[in-house]
């Protein structure tokens, strides 16, 4: 059983910066990909980014590119989200989740993770 716990949220001013971390843990945990995604009040969940393991391809939603940058620690097991530049509409629930196989798999659907966190809030707010 993997467990994936993040940390990192909290409340910041628009402009300002967080790291979201994602530890995890349990059995060997041997993944096609680690993702992050974020869920704001009455919105579906959606991507933010994702990091695969054999190759360290990393992607992007369009809404963060240039502000998020995703990166991983194998040697910890654990997963990275800086967030630079944040705006209120940054403003979420953030999510780590983890897709143990790789055939067939679409890196952005929520539908395919076998693993989630149970979320960090993040809060952009002056």
């Amino acid at each position: 059983q993997v467990q994936l716990v993040e940390s990192g949220g909290g409340l910041v001013q628009p402009g300002g910066s967080l790291r979201l971390s994602c530890a995890a843990s349990g059995s060997t945990f041997d993944y096609h990909a680690l993702a992050w995604f974020r869920q704001a009040p009455g919105k579906e969940r959606e991507g933010v980014s994702f990091i695969t393991s054999a190759d360290g391809r990393t992607n992007y939603a369009d809404s963060v590119k240039g502000r998020f940058t995703i990166s991983r620690d194998n040697a910890k097991d654990t997963v990275y989200l800086q967030m630079n530049g944040l705006k209120p509409e940054d403003t979420a629930v953030y999510y780590c989740a983890a897709v143990i196989i790789d055939y067939g798999v679409d890196e952005w659907s929520r539908y395919d993770y076998d693993y989630w966190g149970q979320g960090t809030q993040v809060t952009v707010s002056a």
